[in-house]
């Protein structure tokens, strides 16, 4: 049985990142980057496809965890019959080589202490040689070889294919086990101080979230948040996963399962617009120029995801000798999604510029003219249908929400040169463009007698990502046909009163793939945010606390709910979430909306 999705925490270093189980387990790691192979895939197969245990040798032990303070320095202290111990983990930020940092601490008594290090490079697949090398365990395979650093104080030896280390841990004392990868045709990196190094990391992460300006309710869930969203930027070059995991299902045994440690436009451009909000306009900055060099080119080969330093090819594979989480099959690597066309990507670009222009970011000289680029492309293609925003696998359709981005995109083409006339454009074509949008989207999109605008032209069904109309402020929150939406989505679309972004079930279900899947996390905090700004203050208050319950103890989200089961779904942690919570809290903080 695997552990919950909700039983993990994240470590990570901003280039990777690792899920860490309730048992002291790590059942996933991908070095040296977020989209390498897994050398830790019993997340996705079973413990023979990689993981690294780390807890106390009874059986029995009760654990509780939490983060230090604002880090990502996870503790989880152990009570036992004869003492309790904490182990910390922890991933500090890189010089040169990944680490992964296991200290294990005497907290009362003693306690008997057991460690098991399965290695299982290719996604849990390929077994290393092991050696001996002074207080090291070197594992080599291929192009991929990891250095175990031992204390001396503990007893290492290999067993079934595995690392094992028993010893006891006393009142006072620190044990630190330190897990390097490197190239196995380059030397071996200089060791790190544990010790020294967890100090460092503790502070430097307490000095990140220092700067969040965000000062009202649920502070501590905002920074969390904001801390995810940090620990899901590759740091060399700026660009931000949706996920550092894959295959992690939308519904359990089913096949809605993907790989979603790539850069979507769309996540990345909410995670600046969030990380602007906060304060954070280093990291806002790092992104911009991110997408700067990914969308540069022709704006027809734009693309809605990218690899982390801008790859266009991600060839989606499947991996049979993994089982999947709960039975869930098959695991995927890479993402056809990658050659979709989805129209909403250029509005959300052009936003994302348009926010940074606002904040004060010191503008690229050649930015304005890649937006110029992508407006009047857009100008040309706006009428087409694509595959929309949820990623359909099934005939392309004119869907409401990707002509309203597409309203987006101009709308802020038109205000950039207002504020900035000299900055060059066709204003007056623009704007005959907005304004063509605009009218079409409310004759062709909006059901009158059901009083709600729909998922695509002539289609009955609904969407979630109607309900960001007033936040986009294509129409003012207000506006009948604004309130009428969310009544219709809040009616339709909701699962004991959280939100599906769209129906999975009978004929008219758009998406082309067997099976449903749970409640999406984003599309109930923009519910919050829609009730919000149509004036139903309580009610989006409401519905942000019942959002924040379902965090885990160590306040991370997933893509998705299943509120039958009351578990988590989907790819873990979840950017999408994450931002939809920050986003929620700001607007509750300005005051939108009263009853």
């Amino acid at each position: 049985m695997h552990p919950h999705i909700e039983d993990y925490a994240l470590i990570g270093d901003l280039q990777t990142a690792a899920l860490v189980g309730r048992d002291g387990s790590i059942d996933w790691l991908c070095l040296p980057r977020f989209d390498s192979a897994a050398c830790f895939a019993a997340l996705l197969g079973g413990k023979d496809n990689g993981h690294w245990r780390l807890a106390p040798a009874a059986a029995g032990a009760r654990p509780t965890r939490s983060y230090r303070g604002d880090s990502l320095v996870l503790d989880t202290v152990w009570e036992t019959p004869t003492g309790t111990v904490k182990v910390t983990d922890f991933m500090p930020q890189r010089d040169r080589a990944p680490d992964v940092v296991r200290v294990v601490e005497g907290v009362r008594g003693s306690v008997e202490m057991r460690g098991v290090l399965r290695l299982r490079f290719d996604y849990g697949r390929v077994v290393p040689w092991v050696r001996h090398s002074d207080d090291c365990r070197v594992a080599v395979a291929g192009p991929d070889s990891v250095w175990l650093s031992t204390p001396g104080e503990s007893t290492t030896y290999g067993k079934d294919f595995s690392t094992r280390s028993d010893f006891t841990v006393s009142e006072g004392e620190r044990v630190a086990f330190v897990l390097t990868w490197h190239p196995s045709h380059e030397p071996r990196p200089r060791p790190i101080d544990p010790f020294q190094t967890l100090e460092d990391g503790l502070r430097d992460w307490h000095d990140w979230a220092a700067r969040c300006r965000y000062d009202g309710p649920h502070r501590d869930a905002v920074i969390r948040s904001l801390i995810t969203l940090k620990a899901l930027t590759y740091a060399p070059t700026g660009g931000i996963v949706a996920a550092p995991t894959t295959s992690l299902p939308e519904e359990l045994g089913g096949v809605r399962n993907w790989d979603y440690r790539y850069c979507w436009l769309r996540d990345a451009s909410l995670t600046l617009n969030s990380l602007i909000s906060a304060g954070y306009l280093e990291e806002a900055g790092a992104w911009r120029d991110w997408l700067l060099r990914a969308v540069a080119g022709d704006p027809a080969d734009l693309q809605i995801m990218y690899g982390l330093s801008g790859e266009r090819r991600l060839p989606e594979a499947e991996l049979p000798w993994l089982a999947g989480y709960g039975g869930s099959a098959p695991v995927r690597i890479g993402n056809a999604a990658v050659d979709q066309r989805q129209l909403d990507v250029y509005g959300e670009v052009l936003d994302s510029f348009h926010i940074a222009r606002i904040a004060g970011l010191p503008s690229e000289p050649h930015a304005w003219n890649i937006q110029r680029a992508l407006v009047d492309y857009l100008e040309s293609n706006w009428r087409e249908p694509d595959e929309g925003l949820w990623e359909i696998r099934g005939p392309r359709r004119h869907f409401v929400h990707s002509k309203v981005m597409a309203w987006v995109a101009a709308d802020r083409a038109v205000r950039t040169l207002e504020a900035h006339p000299k900055a060059g454009g066709d204003i007056k074509r623009w704007r005959a463009m907005r304004d063509e949008v605009h009218r079409e989207v409310c004759e062709r999109g909006y059901d009158a007698e059901r009083r709600t605008f729909t998922q695509s032209y002539g289609s009955a069904e609904l969407d979630a990502a109607t309900l960001l109309i007033p936040r986009l402020g294509f129409l003012p929150g207000d506006d009948p046909r604004v309130v009428g939406t969310v009544d219709a989505v809040r009616k339709e679309l909701s699962h004991e009163g959280l939100v599906r972004r769209y129906s999975t079930e009978g004929s008219g279900s758009v998406d082309g793939l067997p099976g449903g899947e749970g409640t999406f996390l984003v599309c109930s905090f923009w519910l919050a945010d829609a009730l919000a700004l149509t004036g139903r203050r309580t009610e989006a208050a409401a519905l942000f606390e019942r959002l924040l319950a379902l965090r885990n103890d160590v306040g991370l989200l997933a893509e998705e709910y299943d509120p039958a089961a009351e578990r988590l779904l989907g790819n873990y942690p979840q950017a999408f979430s994450h931002i939809g919570l920050v986003g929620t809290a700001f607007t509750l903080l300005d005051g939108a909306g009263a009853d």
